[in-house]
């Protein structure tokens, strides 16, 4: 479903977290490390274990330190963690058929019917996929601050969290008031135990890897016939760009 792809390219740049950080190195202050990162691993499979092939936890990106490069690593992956279960969901949705009943623009005209996730996205109009990517730019660029309530983590915080709308006129927050907040809108997690909050962040990450394999496995049996037997006459084909989020030049 290009509608995710597009949110991928937005999410995976982190074009701010990029230029945001001094290339000096910065101490954290959760103090993650390898030793870490392989207990993590056995909670979240035990089988498995810890698997590592290219030494990413032993890197040093952008001449930060390795705790830093290791909150990178896990922000990145509860990220895009979070990102493929919304995929994952929405391409069976739109598979079946489940559309708003109301219309899609201005103008009138109504939710595609098309069932088949890669074409609906190429039939919506450009102005609805510039909202869409425009909306996901926004909440890039927020979940990158650092806040006087979120600390970014490559500097201490706590990887996968997103800051809270808050509202401030001296520039540290959003400058009208949100009645939800991005995570949580309700507070359910209010008073959570931190075991729990655990617990529940280890299933998240399973989850997440599933959904990753899932919404690429969906994509390649559209476009490469065989790719993946299990799904074969399962989706429809596709002989379109699926990383492509406009189907002609936007510039130029």
């Amino acid at each position: 479903m290009k509608i995710i792809l597009s949110a991928v390219l937005g999410l995976a740049a982190s074009a701010s977290a990029f230029m945001s950080q001094p290339a000096v190195r910065a101490p954290t202050q959760l103090h993650e490390t390898k030793a870490d990162l392989v207990e993590l691993a056995k909670k979240c499979n035990p089988v498995i274990g810890f698997y590592d092939p290219i030494n990413l936890a032993e890197a040093e990106f952008w001449g930060m330190s390795n705790e830093a490069t290791i909150g990178f690593i896990r922000h990145a992956e509860i990220k895009h963690g979070r990102v493929a279960m919304f995929a994952f969901v929405g391409y069976i949705a739109h598979a079946n058929g489940f559309k708003f009943p109301w219309a899609m623009q201005m103008d009138g005209s109504p939710f595609p019917t098309e069932t088949n996730p890669p074409v609906l996205w190429d039939t919506i109009s450009n102005d609805a996929k510039w909202q869409i990517i425009g909306l996901i730019g926004f909440l890039e660029y927020w979940s990158e601050l650092s806040t006087p309530s979120n600390t970014h983590y490559m500097k201490g915080g706590k990887p996968g969290a997103y800051p809270d709308f808050a509202y401030s006129l001296d520039g540290t927050g959003l400058p009208h008031p949100a009645p939800f907040n991005f995570y949580d809108p309700f507070r359910k997690s209010t008073g959570m135990s931190e075991e729990k909050k655990a617990s529940r962040l280890v299933a998240e990450i399973n989850n997440g890897r599933l959904a990753m394999l899932g919404i690429i496995g969906f994509l390649s049996a559209q476009t490469i016939p065989g790719s993946v037997p299990v799904l074969t006459g399962i989706v429809q084909p596709y002989d379109g760009e699926v990383m492509a989020p406009f189907t002609s030049a936007i510039w130029g």
